[in-house]
């Protein structure tokens, strides 16, 4: 084991000394960047566009589709930028590559090159769609050891279509093949850039390919567990990502060195769960294009805009498109449907609202089902009469949550979601219904950099931190920050490896006592007044009539470190709750806190052991929310940039627009009001009344107008000291309060 360990770290500083490590190792040297890159990608075209069109070619769509009508249908939408299917499983224009498969319907025809000259005689950017993850019989047969090989030794067949091939990413088909194809398209087309779906894999593979470069990598055999904390398992963390970042950059070094103003723009990235690192991502990508295109199960409308805000997180101002579907998003995979217009608005529109330039994905380039047309023609259209307003140059948002793929690989593994993600998500849902504008932090981010702007950071159980990352927080709080954290926050090192104590036990003010509970059944948080004022802490706004409310599933063990505080929150450990004649809790010999608040400086630091972001999620106590959301008003102790009034359930971004046509700021509120929030789709949209909104402005700007862009009209607003107060009179889906400066 030891042996292994010093194996692990050889790779791992390797790794960090090339410029590929993982998560927390990567630390990429700018000049390796621009030698790999062939130096430094130029500013070009990637933020030009607005709006995007995709077409994903079906095989027999060459001659039974009317290019015409797609042409026609892109500038009435205004779309200033296309992605269009090339190759890859199966190819759209007369490839001359052996074994790249021509549609069948093709003949002598160029449907990729056909569609695409018309779109640039538009005006529009256009860039090739390739798809790596399958192949047909005559390239396993020629190259049987290109194909991807699952952990019994079996060569993979698609589980959907059993005439083609799973493709192993990590060997020759991409490194050889897919290279050779990306350049013949950049050479016949000199595209802006070409995009590349599933190109990173379909699960683990064992093909000779990868037992051999993953032994020379690390001296071990493939893993057979997805523990992280197995040494083997560790090492291929890393070694997934080195491999993909190298034919991330193989293909655009090769694309670059015909056409410099184009890049490879592979389909990746997004949170926690995420597995290549966003950090290196961010470094990486020119642009960036959301994959996530439509809600099912149980997925709220807001994720739209929280993928824009990860996104972000890493690429700064960056252009990022959000893609949506237009069809329904579901495991049975209906790709000919399509979903109801409401439910496309409402998605669209909070994408838009965190940042994300709309991008439509249509599959089979047939019009088989005509209503999402009109829809996307809508907001389309709304979206380019306002443009000026939907430049955003930065976020004024004055907290930041802060998400970590560390955590989730090395500390949540396999029960990354319920462990790591559905903390995050229950945070999110709080700060929604608390109406706070927010931003998303990568954990790899946490310099002065990247945290000036926020006076707050929740750490909702980033469980996983380094010394070096601990230090970072505390040195945001020093320099007059503050933190609100919960759980398991510092209580592991980056590799997941459980310390003795907190990284981040200063600052909380509490050690780590030795153990965990949970799942705990009827436990308590009893509701304490300050034996010195006889008042209620600030974190126990909206709960005065309350005695006690209900603890998390799951909380840590901990001591007071110092000399005793009074805490607001005690905690009531679990006890029966059958039979229910033994249903009341022990008389308590010691009184635990259930919250540790101090003030250290001008900043504020709040840890809550429970996983009470995590439990929120789970069953949506109201009271979790108002808990979660006092403690971050009270961290953050100063004046939003934003206030709303009004029922229902709005998510709300906060933006400033300036260049030398545009000196405005604008606010965005988009009603989630529905009982379909939590489950898609949304069958109608239910507006909401009047809402007074107070948005913070400098006393030395003046406001030369307001209007509100949805409504399309001007209003009326009054100026009191550093604010502006205007009333929307309702709110459908989406309204954008648009300021004015002289």
């Amino acid at each position: 084991m030891a042996n292994s360990r010093r194996t692990f770290l050889k790779q791992a500083a390797a790794l960090t000394a090339a410029g590929l490590g993982s998560f927390n190792l990567q630390q990429t040297a700018p000049a390796l960047m621009q030698a790999a890159n062939k130096g430094p990608v130029l500013p070009g075209w990637y933020d030009r566009p607005m709006r995007w069109a995709q077409l994903a070619f079906v095989e027999d769509d060459p001659g039974n589709y009317d290019p015409a009508f797609w042409l026609d249908y892109f500038k009435r939408v205004h779309a200033d930028a296309a992605c269009l299917s090339a190759g890859g499983v199966v190819a759209f224009y007369p490839t001359e590559i052996p074994m790249h498969y021509r549609s069948k319907w093709l003949g002598d025809r160029d449907a990729f090159g056909d569609l695409a000259a018309g779109c640039r005689k538009l005006g529009m950017n256009v860039i090739a769609r390739t798809d790596a993850h399958a192949c047909h019989q005559d390239v396993y047969d020629a190259h049987p050891d290109w194909i991807a090989v699952d952990a019994h030794g079996n060569k993979r067949r698609h589980p959907s279509d059993p005439d083609y091939w799973i493709t192993c990413a990590l060997g020759p088909y991409n490194f050889e093949f897919m290279t050779s194809v990306h350049r013949e398209i950049m050479q016949r087309y000199r595209v802006d850039g070409i995009f590349t779906n599933r190109w990173a894999g379909s699960g683990m593979c064992f093909c000779e390919h990868c037992r051999k470069n993953f032994r020379a990598f690390s001296g071990l055999d493939l893993p057979r567990t997805a523990n992280p904390q197995d040494p083997a398992r560790r090492q291929f963390i890393l070694w997934n990502q080195q491999r993909l970042f190298e034919v991330w950059r193989l293909w655009n070094q090769t694309i670059r060195a015909i056409n410099p103003n184009s890049s490879y723009i592979a389909n990746a990235g997004g949170g926690a769960l995420s597995k290549l690192d966003m950090k290196t991502i961010g470094e990486l990508a020119p642009t960036l294009f959301a994959d996530r295109q439509g809600r099912s199960g149980l997925t709220p409308p807001w994720a739209n805009g929280k993928n824009g805000k990860e996104y972000r997180a890493t690429l700064g101002q960056k252009a990022i498109a959000g893609i949506f579907s237009v069809g329904f998003e579901d495991k049975y995979r209906w790709k000919d449907s399509v979903q109801n217009g409401d439910e496309i608005r409402l998605w669209v529109a909070d994408g838009i609202a965190q940042g994300l330039r709309p991008w439509f994905a249509k599959f089979n380039a047939k019009v088989i089902d005509r209503r999402w047309l009109p829809v996307v023609e809508e907001i389309y259209q709304w979206h380019h009469a306002n443009e000026a307003y939907l430049r955003n140059t930065r976020s004024l948002a004055r907290v930041g949550m802060v998400y970590s793929q560390q955590t989730a690989a090395f500390y949540g593994g396999e029960q990354a979601r319920a462990k790591v993600e559905d903390a995050a998500l229950g945070f999110y849902q709080a700060l929604v219904e608390a109406r706070i504008p927010f931003e998303m932090v990568h954990d790899q981010l946490l310099d002065p950099e990247h945290t000036a702007q926020f006076r707050t950071l929740i750490l909702p159980n980033i469980a996983a931190l380094s010394t070096k990352q601990c230090a970072q927080i505390e040195a945001f709080v020093k320099n007059g920050g503050s933190v609100v954290a919960t759980y398991e926050t510092s209580l592991y090192d980056e590799w997941g490896v459980r310390r003795k104590d907190f990284g981040l036990a200063s600052l909380f003010g509490a050690g780590f006592a030795g153990k965990v509970e949970g799942p705990m059944l009827n436990s308590y948080l009893l509701l304490e007044k300050d034996p010195a004022t006889g008042t209620y802490h600030p974190l126990l706004t909206g709960f005065e009539d309350a005695t006690r409310i209900i603890n998390g599933a799951y909380q840590v063990d901990v001591k007071p470190l110092g000399q005793s505080i009074a805490s607001p929150l005690t905690i009531v450990p679990t006890y029966p709750d059958l039979p229910m004649e033994e249903v009341f809790p022990p008389p308590l010999k010691e009184h635990h806190a259930g919250a540790y608040l101090r003030d250290t400086g001008h900043g504020r630091v709040v840890y809550l052991p429970a996983d009470i972001d995590r439990t929120f999620w789970e069953v949506l106590d109201v009271d979790h929310a108002k808990l979660l959301r006092n403690a971050v008003v009270w961290a953050t102790n100063e004046a939003p940039p934003v206030t709303v009034e009004g029922q229902g359930v709005i998510d709300l971004a906060v933006w400033e627009q300036k260049d030398s046509h545009q000196n405005s700021m604008t606010v965005h509120l988009v009603n989630l009001t529905n009982p379909m929030m939590m489950k898609g789709p949304v069958r109608e949209i239910f507006p909401i009344a009047k809402q007074q909104v107070r948005i913070r402005v400098p006393a030395s700007r003046r406001v030369a107008k307001t209007k509100l862009l949805v409504a399309n009209k001007e209003i009326p607003h009054r100026r009191e000291g550093d604010a502006v107060l205007v009333e929307v009179p309702s709110i459908s889906i989406h309204e954008v309060i648009a300021l004015d400066f002289s």
